[in-house]
């Protein structure tokens, strides 16, 4: 069985092909895109960016994203755990606002003001 995939990791946006019970991967011009490619058919990754209430404020959001990709399938359930998440403003740029969601921190995206 084979699965088509448009390489995202570089502008080329490489057409590829991987063959599922081999994992062999065709099409790629650098051996990143063979990676992804091997990665996206096994274990899909991706950064989670969302916002999150600031609980000191009133109508005030913070926006906010994981430092590294997580699961895939596990998006909803981040999304879930952080829906509780209490954030207090003052808030910096970068800010580690959660150590571990699926093995990744959760940093803020913007500054909130005291």
């Amino acid at each position: 069985m084979k699965r088509n995939l448009s390489c995202i990791i570089c502008p080329r946006g490489c057409a590829l092909e991987v063959d599922l019970d081999t994992l062999t991967v065709t099409g790629n011009t650098c051996p990143r895109g063979e990676d992804y490619a091997r990665q996206e058919v096994t274990c899909p990754m991706r950064t989670l960016t969302t916002t999150l209430r600031v609980a000191n404020r009133e109508h005030t959001i913070v926006s906010v994203k994981t430092a590294a990709p997580i699961p895939r399938d596990k998006l909803m359930e981040a999304m879930e755990v952080l829906k509780s998440l209490p954030v207090n403003a003052p808030i910096a740029l970068g800010q580690v606002l959660m150590e571990d969601l699926y093995g990744a921190q959760v940093v803020a995206t913007s500054n909130i003001d005291d």
